[in-house]
């Protein structure tokens, strides 16, 4: 079944809290959270601070994505926060076992996430540290882009690397998700969407995701 993460870069910054409590009461699986520095990516969002904020909002696993660079400094205050999965980028430090290794044992799961440009290579001696690998479908750092349709033929690579693997490993995908493109993504192996305003852009959120769920 595919999992749907509206992303809450999308939402009203003007009232988060319902925000999330209103996705998650129409369905939504995760809530993702885009975390950026404006130095590792061309924008600023919002810290661990407002994550710990918005955690009493809602049960559903937070799903947050760290677009910031050196990573390893924030990836306690962060669990500590209440993340359930961090993800983060090989780019974004120089270990990047260590780095996965840290968020297990601070009791997260841990997520791979790769640029377009970024090979899948990167992965190659991480894969059993992995629960979930993030494909981006933009370039990261502003919400709004175009799906970049390059980007699957690498989901559909990594979905035959998963299986092979037998690992219970989440593959992801960010970045111009919509009911016209979803269905792409999960013809090649998607099976977790992180869409931004095809859910927090619509006026039913219920719906919206409803809407997602039926093209997978």
């Amino acid at each position: 079944m595919v999992r749907i993460a509206p992303s809450l870069l999308a939402a009203d910054f003007a009232r988060l809290g319902e925000e999330v409590r209103a996705v998650a009461e129409a369905g939504a699986d995760w809530l993702h959270l885009d975390i950026m520095d404006g130095h590792f990516v061309p924008n600023i969002s919002f810290g661990p601070g407002l994550v710990r904020a918005l955690r009493r909002h809602a049960s559903i696993p937070f799903d947050v994505h760290l677009m910031i660079a050196p990573v390893d400094p924030y990836l306690e205050a962060f669990a500590a926060a209440g993340a359930n999965l961090i993800s983060l980028h090989p780019e974004a430090g120089p270990h990047l076992h260590r780095s996965l290794q840290t968020i297990k044992a601070l009791g997260c799961q841990a997520g791979v996430v790769l640029n377009p440009a970024t090979p899948i290579a990167a992965l190659d001696h991480v894969l059993e540290l992995c629960d979930l690998i993030l494909v981006m479908s933009v370039n990261p750092g502003f919400g709004g882009q175009s799906f970049l349709t390059s980007q699957l033929d690498k989901i559909a690579t990594l979905r035959r690397r998963i299986d092979a693997s037998g690992r219970a490993i989440a593959l992801q995908v960010d970045g111009g998700v919509t009911v016209a493109t979803a269905p792409r993504c999960i013809a090649a192996g998607a099976d977790v969407l992180v869409a931004g305003t095809a859910v927090f852009g619509q006026p039913d959120y219920q719906a919206a995701i409803a809407a997602l769920r039926r093209v997978g």
